[in-house]
Formats: structure tokens, sequence, C-alpha cells
């Protein structure tokens, strides 16, 4: 016959179990959870608007959330997930969010929250954010895409609504931590992340948006490929974005591929790097020939040149601040 009891130390439950004949328990354990810190850190320290922050913590005190905080306002935030044990190396906490590209430059900082029946806060973490210089662009549209861009339309709002709800789920999917390769062999690019856009209409009217990807401009039929590992959670037409692919890379972390001329992969189906995904078009609301790429992190936009030049999940770096 066994019988259980459980003791709380560090905000964590530890089983100990006696047996009738005898007393078993595992010391090491024990004494391990017992004494470890909690401990939480941030890669980069400096980033700039419109990059991505990793967000790590000591596994076992109930992280649930990172919340970036600029001027006592949260600006943006995500949810932690679980990074298991791996070469002998322990697990951890981590979360990934992003800069908006709205920031302003000056000091911020990161704040650990626990999960439900901890004490709130459990640490905080000071940043710098870097000034960052976007362009500007004027894009005139012909009356069919102002239409597009400008009519109600229920179908294009319940598509929209179906985008956010995927864009906005924290998964379980730990499918790519490494770099992201481009999807496209071409490195003409059309428009770049962040641009300061003015839209001018058919009838007259105006209005800005900020763009959330990089256009390379590359000619109808040209392959598309996945950036990364991951899951294909969207796979359709949509009225804004033409024929569209969605890929799950890790919680919170998706790349976005639009305006193609044929879709190649099915919802559900997990690709590796180099997966062709289709091939580019001019679909949705598009001038010309070419292929928007989009990273979205727990549904900021971010800058996919940032995930092409360090991996998404810098485990080495985020170990090396949270452990002795």
């Amino acid at each position: 016959m066994t019988v259980y009891y459980f003791f709380k130390k560090s905000r964590s439950i530890l089983p100990v179990v006696f047996l009738i004949t005898g007393f078993i328990f595992a010391p090491a354990i024990f004494s391990e959870a017992r004494t470890a810190p909690f401990r939480c850190a941030v890669v980069p320290e400096n980033p700039v608007p419109g990059e991505s922050v990793t967000v790590g913590a000591t596994a076992g005190f109930g992280a649930r959330t990172a919340v970036l905080v600029v001027e006592e306002k949260r600006l943006s935030k995500a949810a932690f997930f679980h990074v298991p044990a791996e070469d002998g190396k322990q697990p951890f906490s981590a979360a990934v969010l992003t800069v908006p590209t709205t920031a302003r430059p000056g000091t911020a900082k990161i704040i650990v929250e626990g999960a439900a029946g901890t004490s709130g806060v459990l640490g905080e973490i000071p940043l710098e954010i870097i000034e960052r210089k976007f362009e500007s662009e004027t894009i005139e549209l012909n009356p069919v895409l102002t239409g597009i861009r400008t009519e109600p339309d229920p179908q294009k709002t319940a598509e929209s609504n179906h985008l956010w709800g995927i864009l906005n789920r924290t998964g379980y999917g730990l499918y790519c931590a490494g770099n992201f390769a481009p999807p496209v062999s071409s490195t003409r690019r059309t428009s770049h992340f962040g641009d300061r856009r003015v839209y001018k209409y058919s009838d007259g009217r105006s209005d800005i948006s900020i763009h959330a990807g990089i256009d390379y401009g590359v000619p109808t039929g040209t392959r598309v490929t996945a950036c990364g590992p991951g899951k294909v959670v969207l796979a359709r037409p949509r009225i804004v974005t033409g024929h569209s692919v969605v890929i799950e890379h890790l919680p919170g972390v998706y790349s976005l591929y639009y305006h193609l001329d044929k879709i190649e992969v099915a919802e559900g189906v997990l690709v590796d790097t180099g997966t062709l995904l289709g091939l580019s078009g001019a679909t949705g609301l598009a001038t010309g020939p070419h292929l928007h790429w989009e990273i979205r992190v727990s549904g900021e936009n971010t800058d996919p040149d940032i995930f092409i030049s360090r991996p998404l999940l810098d485990k080495e770096a985020i170990l090396s601040k949270i452990t002795n």
C-alpha cells in the first residue's frame, strides 16, 4: 500500500512517497526544488521596434505571462510555454513577444506574471528600446482595389475574425527553434517591413497603415516555400489577402504567405524548411505580382529579418542567464 504526501515549496507541489514496508523519496529532486531560486532573463536586452524578444524563466514557478511595459503602459504580452530538457541541460519556461513598431525609444521593462493562485509578479527585467526609422510609401488603388479595402463585407469580417482567432492563440507545438530561411530565392523587395503607407483611393479619399511584412517583387508562378518547420493552420483563399497560407512554428509564432496564385499544401499538415507552399501571384488586394511574407508573434507584426539573422528560441543564451 502506498501513501502520498505533498509538500509546497518554491511555488511547486512536491510528492514524497512512503511505503508501508519502508520509506522512499528522491533527495536530489527535493533539494534542487528547495534551493533553486527563480530567475528570468530576456534576449536581446536592447531591441528595436518590430523586433521580437525571448523571455526565459526558471521552470516550476508558475510563470504565465510576459508583458512589455513602457511608461507604465502595457504594449504587448505573450504566454509562457514549457521548453523541455535536452542534451543534459535543464528545462525552462519561455515566452516570445515583440516590441510594437510604434513603441518609443527609451527605458522599458518586461514583467513576468505568475499563474492563477501565485503571488502576482514573479520578476521584472529592464530593457532599453533603441530608436528605429521606417520608410514611407504611397499606394494608389483602382476602383476594384478601393472597394476591397473599404466596402463592408460580412465574408471579409468573418475571414478576419477567423485569422485573428488563429494568430492570438497560443498552442503547444514546438516545431521550430532555429533560424528562418527566406521563402523565395529572389532578394528583390518592393515594400519593406514597417513601411508607413498612405493608400490613395479612387474616390479621392485616403487612409494610412503600417506594412506588417515584406513584399518580394517576384513574377506569378514563383515557388514559395516554408521559412521553417511547422504546422499549416490556414491554407485557403481570402478576400483581402488572396490565396493565403499560415504556418505555426512555436506557441504564438506564425508565418504568413499572401497573394498566392496557387496553394500546394493543406491545413493540418506538417512542413519543413523549403517545403513548397504554393506559387506566387496577385490575388486579393494586390497591385501586381508579388509575395507578401509576414511574421506574427502573439498577434504583433514582427520583422521577418530578425528570425533570419538569429534563432526563434535562443536556448543557449537564455540558459546562460538563468542558470548558475
